[in-house]
């Protein structure tokens, strides 16, 4: 049964959630947070929308299937490893380059570090690796019936 209040207030939620879970991602590799805790209050948003609204709604507004999300993310922190062990000798050593070099050769701008691509690597993992279970045993416990059931009517 689908609730009218928990669908409107999942529209709000949703991105709200969303929001919350970047700036905590965002934030992690300096203070509390990071990846884990971000990639779960984004599951979090998704799993309140596909109550509201089924996992099919969830599953299309993530676009993506979640092991291929996590398989992603794994990638990520694969790279950020291997990016310290290629710079300095050690793997997961923190490399931080500049996005943008000054004419006279002197660093300036916005650290973007291997620290920050293995966080989103996590926050990959954890979105997809959590949702995929999810939502594997909400299609096995309350299985949405299929178009054509509801076309007929349920008449088979």
């Amino acid at each position: 049964m689908k609730s009218l209040i928990l669908s409107v207030a999942s529209r709000a939620l949703m991105p709200t959630l969303l929001i919350v879970s970047f700036y905590v991602l965002w934030r992690g590799h300096n203070e509390p947070g990071g990846g884990f805790i971000g990639g779960l209050v984004a599951v979090l948003g998704l799993v309140i929308m596909s109550k509201a609204e089924g996992v099919r709604a969830a599953r299309d507004f993530l676009r993506i299937e979640p092991l291929s999300l996590a398989a992603i993310g794994l990638g990520c922190s694969v790279v950020s490893g291997v990016w310290g062990y290629i710079v300095y000798g050690t793997v997961l050593k923190g490399v931080w380059p500049f996005i943008t070099v000054a004419a006279d050769g002197s660093k300036s701008g916005l650290p973007v570090g291997s620290i920050f691509l293995f966080d989103l690597g996590v926050y990959l993992v954890v979105i997809g690796g959590v949702l995929g279970m999810l939502f594997a045993m909400e299609e096995v416990v309350a299985p949405e019936p299929d178009e054509d059931e509801t076309r007929d009517g349920g008449a088979g």
